[in-house]
């Protein structure tokens, strides 16, 4: 594996193994004689406390293989791509410095996407993105997004009309009057440097049940509770954090403005609609290598560079 690139990214969408896959990888280059590092790269797991929701790995769940990026802001932070463009890369530089192996492992396409290709992202503008936030709250997402149809056309053909965050995102950069960051892979991507993508992935009659299925386990595992405990540490507070699917529905349900049976219901269908815009995003990585994780080992991958 000497000659192999350096860096491997798992992606894929939620549920499909991507986190015991990193693991695995990481054990197999050890039986090999190397070490390996994981760098996440889902956006909510960036988050201190924000677990269940994100089905984060426990530390003592990590196989004492180092993880990065994880539990890195406090939930009244804004996870900016930008920001986590810089400072995954240079968990990456740092990796590789120590002769090691950086497995980037997540299912946030963007912020995949940000370490990998050569994405250049446009200024931002505090005050601007406040005022376009107040209106997010006041308007609602449907006013938004059809400015932006208004605007620029083929940012809204790309763009996820229910992701307000990506909305005010792109409605800032518009009134910057600035190019577009077009919220999506380039039809050319530049490899940021040479890496292997692996991507995991189920069928989707089954990939619905085992998100369901999932959902419902954040339930019983408490995912009210710690809802209820991240609200003391600023969550209401932040832009991000309170609208990642699960934690909204959760915050909604202590609110009193959904039943539980309710929060469940929708974020199990937000979810399944998440998961199908994961699946449509790394479709576009021309040369990832599409696998099972149920049906194929790590050492079968490592021995297929």
């Amino acid at each position: 594996m000497t000659s192999s690139p350096r860096l491997i990214a798992v992606v894929g969408a939620t549920g499909t193994g991507k986190s015991d896959l990193a693991l695995d990888l990481a054990d197999e280059f050890a039986r090999r004689g190397e070490t390996a590092e994981v760098v996440g790269s889902d956006a909510m797991q960036l988050y201190r406390g924000m677990d269940i929701g994100t089905a984060k790995l426990p530390v003592e769940e990590r196989r004492g293989i180092p993880h990065h990026m994880l539990d890195v802001l406090d939930p009244a932070e804004d996870a900016a791509v930008a920001w986590y463009q810089g400072e995954a890369r240079a968990a990456v530089e740092a990796i590789q410095a120590r002769g090691n192996i950086a497995i980037l492992a997540g299912g946030s396409g963007l912020y995949v996407s940000s370490v990998l290709f050569d994405f250049q992202f446009p200024p931002r503008d505090e005050e601007l993105r406040a005022r376009l936030e107040a209106e997010l709250i006041e308007h609602g997402p449907g006013a938004m997004f059809q400015r932006i149809a208004e605007k620029d056309p083929e940012t809204a053909a790309r763009i996820d009309p229910h992701n307000g965050r990506r909305l005010v995102r792109a409605l800032e950069v518009l009134e910057l009057g600035k190019d577009t960051h077009k919220a999506a892979l380039p039809e050319k991507p530049i490899d940021w440097q040479p890496h292997r993508i692996i991507a995991t992935g189920i069928p989707r009659d089954e990939l619905v049940v085992r998100l369901d299925a999932r959902v419902d386990r954040m339930w019983e595992q408490g995912m009210a509770a710690e809802v209820e405990d991240l609200r003391g540490h600023g969550l209401e507070d932040g832009t991000t954090a309170p609208r990642a699917i699960g934690y909204a529905q959760a915050l909604a349900q202590l609110r009193g403005e959904m039943t539980e049976a309710e929060a469940i219901a929708e974020t199990q269908a937000l979810t399944r609609r998440y998961a199908r815009r994961q699946v449509s995003w790394f479709r576009r990585y021309k040369h990832a290598q599409w696998i099972d994780a149920r049906e194929t080992t790590a050492a079968d991958l490592l021995a297929t560079p």
